[in-house]
């Protein structure tokens, strides 16, 4: 069991590697609006609403002193999760722009989870964060990357919108203006209650 264990935290570790050690831009051109539709514009062009919502995947890590944390324990925010690295350079230049957006918007109808694929845990991420300047945002670890399997990325950053049900409505890959006014009004959309698809905006790419 050990064995089958170690192979699965390896071959993570390995996806992970090679997903980011390429490195990757993605962007997406942006459908024709409507009232109904949240409004995808300027710095979220990348922004790729879902076809049909799924119920995002059950998902379990750790908080900064230990604490076992689910994902499902937010239900009832919109949550911006995003899936990170120290070493993955488009990560860290975003960062600073997620702690600028959760002190925005941070509250009981919003939160952005920041989570960190670093093995090392706290002890890496812990002084990464505080050389950075990050203020507002909590430390969130998945030092065996179980956020890879479960949201099959296809490189980091990666970052999902799931609403206050729950689901999935949209990811963006790459790095982004998290605390532009695109990004904000993209957001409060589905705070204020905004549906979520078919009514949304379709992007190709």
């Amino acid at each position: 069991m050990k064995k089958v264990v170690s192979m699965r935290n390896f071959t993570a570790a390995a996806m992970l590697g090679i997903v980011c050690a390429t490195g990757w831009w993605f962007a997406s051109d942006a459908g024709q609006a409507n009232a109904a539709r949240p409004p995808i514009e300027g710095s979220m062009q990348k922004f790729k609403p879902a076809d049909a919502p799924q119920p995002a995947p059950a998902l379990s890590f750790v908080g900064k002193d230990g604490e076992r944390i689910e994902l499902a324990d937010f239900k009832g925010k919109v949550v911006l999760l995003n899936l990170w690295a120290t070493w993955c350079a488009p990560c860290v230049k975003e960062m600073p722009s997620l702690d600028a957006l959760q002190a925005r918007l941070g509250g009981e109808g919003f939160e952005v989870v920041a989570l960190s694929l670093d093995r090392g845990g706290r002890n890496v991420v812990e002084p990464f964060l505080a050389k950075l300047g990050v203020r507002n945002l909590a430390m969130y670890l998945d030092p065996q990357s179980t956020a890879m399997s479960a949201f099959k990325p296809r490189g980091l950053p990666t970052t999902m919108l799931i609403d206050r049900e729950g689901y999935e409505v949209g990811r963006l890959e790459g790095d982004a203006e998290w605390n532009s006014e695109e990004a904000v009004k993209l957001l409060e959309h589905f705070i204020d209650g905004g549906v979520r698809p078919p009514a949304m905006m379709k992007t190709s790419g």
